[in-house]
């Protein structure tokens, strides 16, 4: 089994994350330092993350949770900021990791799970999946930023562009994403000197953020997984613009 794989399936991230973190050295084999991508683990191998050793998870978890502000989506934090990982229950015992991210201030729904081919595939542009959000400004919202979400406008030097960006009310938008770019909506917003006083995230693909309440995580239905890992879910559930084959 491929390092990064056997990184993922202990529940350490990702597998493009893991990639990195083997590239950082922290992780060791047999007690030999591995920093280049492609070595392999055999059964009874050692391997060791920043001196603690690893082993397969056999069960696989899937958490949808609504994060509130304040919380930063990492599994530690220098400045000593609160973990969204805190709110898992404190019965679970496998490592977690998010799929994707929501910023310190951002709110809403984000996936947790220790499966990294799950989170590797949600997380690749390629999914095409829909992210769903809610934001209230402090100051009214004009036309322009309507038609810039919609046809797509270039704020230093990055390209940023909606699905879909309509009116709720004079200060508040919907906007659904595929791509998602790091802050892009507070980019987009800060062009326009607005200020997002509420960005939430109410849906990812088919799982809506519903009646769960801030703080608190549910698992995944059987249903809604089926529905994430199904290869023309964007078209079935978004709802808008052309179908999308992944």
């Amino acid at each position: 089994m491929r390092l990064q794989v056997y990184l993922s399936h202990a529940g350490v991230a990702s597998r493009r994350a893991a990639e990195d973190i083997i590239s950082q050295g922290r992780v060791s084999v047999n007690g030999v330092i591995i920093s280049a991508q492609g070595s392999k683990v055999n059964e009874g191998d050692v391997v060791l993350l920043d001196g603690k050793p690893l082993q397969l998870e056999n069960r696989k978890l899937y958490f949808a949770m609504n994060k509130p502000p304040g919380f930063i989506c990492s599994s530690s934090d220098p400045q000593g900021r609160p973990l969204a990982l805190s709110l898992i229950p404190s019965h679970i015992t496998e490592r977690l990791y998010s799929v994707g991210r929501l910023d310190f201030l951002s709110c809403g729904l984000i996936f947790f799970t220790n499966d990294g081919s799950f989170a590797s595939r949600l997380g690749h542009p390629s999914s095409a999946l829909e992210k769903e959000y809610i934001v209230e400004a402090t100051g009214i919202i004009s036309d322009d930023v309507i038609k810039a979400f919609n046809d797509g406008i270039t704020v230093e030097d990055v390209f940023y562009k909606a699905k879909l960006a309509e009116r709720t009310g004079r200060k508040s938008l919907r906007i659904i994403l595929i791509e998602g770019k790091n802050r892009e909506i507070r980019r987009v917003f800060s062009h326009f000197h607005l200020h997002p006083c509420l960005l939430r995230r109410v849906r990812i693909g088919s799982v809506n953020l519903g009646s769960l309440e801030e703080g608190n995580c549910r698992t995944l239905t059987d249903n809604e997984l089926s529905n994430l890992n199904h290869t023309e879910f964007t078209e079935k559930y978004g709802g808008h613009g052309e179908k999308k084959k992944v």
